[in-house]
């Protein structure tokens, strides 16, 4: 199964970090240049594991994810519902560690996933990769410049204080 991977470490506390990662719309599309349109689904208001999410990339593609772990600070996972055509399975996973410097966060990024038709995967997947790639090492330097940004660190602030 391909992996793709992208790591930043960003100059707020793994708190603060992780609730940056979960900001929403209109917050959330500050920093995050891959998502074009995201809501919750089914009627929910906040992430946990469970909830499902809506999102339509900057490619104009679109997903059902659900949350298949919500571990404040540490980590979120999602899995694929519904998605594109060429993916059979598609999963995320976000991590959130103190950095070595007191007050930093490390933030890894890994997705993984897999593609159909089977008979084309050694071609999909070599480009998955490469696509893959390139956008999350895009979107995690987005994350690092929104972990700077103002108004997008009194949102997170605010989530926190719910």
């Amino acid at each position: 199964m391909p992996v793709v991977e992208a790591e930043v470490t960003v100059g707020v506390a793994p708190e603060l970090a992780f609730a940056v990662s979960q900001t929403t719309a209109p917050v959330r599309y500050r920093w995050d240049p891959f998502v074009r349109e995201q809501h919750f689904t089914d009627g929910a208001t906040r992430p946990g594991k469970g909830v499902r999410t809506f999102t339509r990339s900057r490619h104009g593609l679109t997903m059902i994810s659900e949350y298949v772990s919500f571990a404040p600070p540490r980590n979120v996972g999602m899995k694929m519902v519904r998605g594109p055509w060429f993916f059979e399975m598609f999963a995320a996973g976000w991590r959130f560690s103190p950095a070595a410097e007191p007050g930093h966060a490390v933030a890894t990024w890994r997705y993984s996933f897999h593609t159909r038709p089977a008979f084309l995967r050694p071609v999909a997947d070599r480009i998955g990769v490469w696509l893959l790639g390139r956008d999350i090492r895009r979107r995690i330097a987005g994350y690092a410049a929104g972990c700077a940004d103002p108004e997008v660190l009194a949102a997170a602030r605010e989530s926190l204080a719910r």
